[in-house]
């Protein structure tokens, strides 16, 4: 008797229907739809969703790595990295156009002349803007493009080649030194207004540098040297990289009309 009392009360006591489990008040609400909330709960702000373009950006900045691995803390920019991207840009029939932007200060001179190279024999339409700086083996990489920007306060140093490591004083020493700067010297003259007299000029002047051979040229001196096409910012480049694009796209449609 007490058995079947028990199990009687047992069944009373059991829930006759079945509720959701209680909701947590503690967790942080949903904070991927609500940018205030984001930066109220995590302290971050969730920056706004790009629109799909047709231009793609290039960053050129801190030093360009070469063969040799630069420490940790350095700020780089490795040509194995960018050569794949504009192969991509090249093949990618949604990118029409490329906006190179640069603030670096030099480095290794064959990765340099390498990005150079990539970006001028590109089929796509390209601008540089240099922001900050574009010195040493940035001059070549900004004037690869089809037309250049600076900003008024950025700065270029134009020197000769140095080398770093073990060097062997012998006359075979020079002579490499020469030829390398011989490939720079051209390739800028060929790819800007300057000419190879007034770039050689600039880059064995002395007493312009504290500690070097060279020149230091500040926005307005670089437009009026013909190293750079233009001044300007971020409008300017990406509305001229605009035009270049229509241009090239007049020029194709006219093709085929005729």
């Amino acid at each position: 008797m007490s058995t079947e009392i028990h199990y009687q009360i047992k069944a009373q006591q059991m829930p006759t229907t079945t509720e959701a489990p209680p909701q947590r008040t503690d967790c942080p609400p949903n904070t991927q739809s609500n940018p205030l909330q984001n930066l109220q709960q995590l302290g971050q702000t969730q920056n706004p969703p790009l629109p799909p373009s047709n231009i793609h950006t290039l960053n050129i900045v801190g030093q360009v790595e070469g063969h040799i691995v630069l420490p940790p803390q350095n700020k780089t920019t490795k040509y194995e990295h960018i050569i794949p991207q504009l192969v991509a840009i090249e093949q990618n029939p949604q990118i029409e156009g490329v906006l190179v932007i640069l603030n670096t200060v030099g480095g290794d001179v064959e990765a340099g002349l390498a990005i150079a190279e990539m970006i001028k024999s590109m089929t796509k339409p390209s601008v540089s803007l240099v922001l900050g700086g574009g010195h040493s083996i940035g001059v070549p990489i900004a004037v690869s493009a089809n037309y250049s920007f600076i900003a008024e306060t950025a700065t270029m140093t134009i020197h000769p080649v140095r080398l770093t490591g073990l060097v062997i004083g012998v006359p075979q020493t020079y002579e490499y030194l020469d030829k390398m700067q011989d490939r720079i010297v051209k390739f800028v003259s060929e790819n800007s207004r300057i000419s190879e007299k007034k770039f050689r000029e600039l880059m064995l002047r002395t007493g312009d540098l504290a500690r070097d051979i060279g020149t230091v040229v500040v926005g307005k001196d670089a437009v009026k040297e013909k190293l750079i096409d233009q001044l300007g910012g971020i409008g300017e480049a990406v509305a001229k990289l605009n035009e270049l694009i229509k241009e090239k796209k007049d020029a194709k449609n006219g093709g085929q009309l005729q």
